[in-house]
């Protein structure tokens, strides 16, 4: 990526963001340009080329896929989530998630399944990192822990396609470099985050954040190869995993499927976390020393209306 390519892909991750964090509301095109510090004239166009997609159709997509992960994750009413994703109403969260799941959302809840042929075949396979275990196997294997974890300014260098061969861990190594040279990789802590679902986001748009913390005084010089942004306080279910891939995917799928169904607790709006332990080997995929976690928040019983 030349210095040009990286100032505009560096540009278009703070309108990304800045979607994310505003989902429930209608950004006109002239804010999220001067986010992005583009003139609204050009912005649309700069947009599609950098991303592959309209703003329409990325924010679309965006909603689309949040409501998919709350019906899953939460029990909050469907008016609720399609209030919280930007939708005027629970008919018209119904409306388009049929059309791009081939689904209704009621029945999504109930099985969670995508029948949409076109996009099951856009998505990771969930079976890929596939790991028998039993029951009690796993709860073994994956005691959970509950921890607050406080706000904390992190930089991060996010890619899309994450699941193609290398292209996390190439953006693992550019970070770990980059944090030697400032002098940072000993004190902080290096882990990888992502808001998307590999149930729901097709696989070629599917994000990863490649991350580490900073300290409280760090000054982002704007020519470093990452981004800066704020990791909300939140709390989190944790557990460890020291394995290969294939215990990784047990671990959070165990997280997900479940304790979190059998707890008292349902999933935050927040990225899920995969901090490593053992920094030197960051790169190494053949095997993980890992702490997993899961946004999560006290469940809410709510009463139907």
């Amino acid at each position: 990526m030349n210095r040009s390519t990286d100032i505009y892909q560096r540009r278009i991750n703070r309108v990304i963001d800045y979607l994310n964090q505003n989902l429930d509301r209608s950004i006109p095109l002239e804010e999220l340009a001067s986010v992005a510090y583009f003139s609204a004239f050009h912005f649309h166009r700069i947009f599609t080329a950098v991303m592959g997609e309209t703003v329409h159709a990325f924010t679309s997509r965006m909603r689309i896929e949040k409501a998919a992960r709350l019906l899953k994750f939460s029990k909050k009413p469907i008016a609720e989530i399609a209030a919280a994703c930007g939708f005027s109403s629970a008919a018209a969260l119904s409306r388009q998630f049929k059309q791009y799941f081939a689904n209704s959302p009621g029945l999504y809840r109930k099985g969670g399944k995508i029948k949409n042929s076109k996009i099951c075949k856009e998505l990771q396979p969930v079976n890929e990192y596939h790991c028998d275990l039993k029951q009690e196997e796993l709860e073994q294997l994956f005691p959970v822990q509950i921890k607050q974890m406080k706000e904390r300014k992190i930089a991060y260098i996010r890619v899309t396609d994450a699941f193609k061969q290398g292209v996390v861990i190439s953006a693992f190594s550019k970070l770990i470099n980059w944090s030697k040279e400032v002098g940072i990789y000993e004190t902080e802590t290096i882990f990888g985050m992502s808001k998307d679902d590999p149930e729901v986001t097709p696989k070629k748009k599917y994000t990863y954040e490649a991350c580490i913390t900073l300290p409280g005084d760090f000054k982002l010089n704007p020519d470093s190869p990452v981004q800066a942004t704020v990791l909300p306080a939140c709390k989190y279910a944790f557990t460890s995993v020291r394995g290969d891939i294939k215990l990784v995917g047990a671990g959070i799928n165990f997280l997900f499927d479940n304790w979190l169904i059998n707890s008292d607790y349902e999933c935050e709006a927040q990225p899920g976390l995969e901090i490593f332990l053992d920094k030197e080997n960051v790169c190494n995929w053949n095997h993980f020393d890992l702490v997993i976690g899961i946004p999560v928040k006290a469940v809410i019983n709510y009463k139907a209306k």
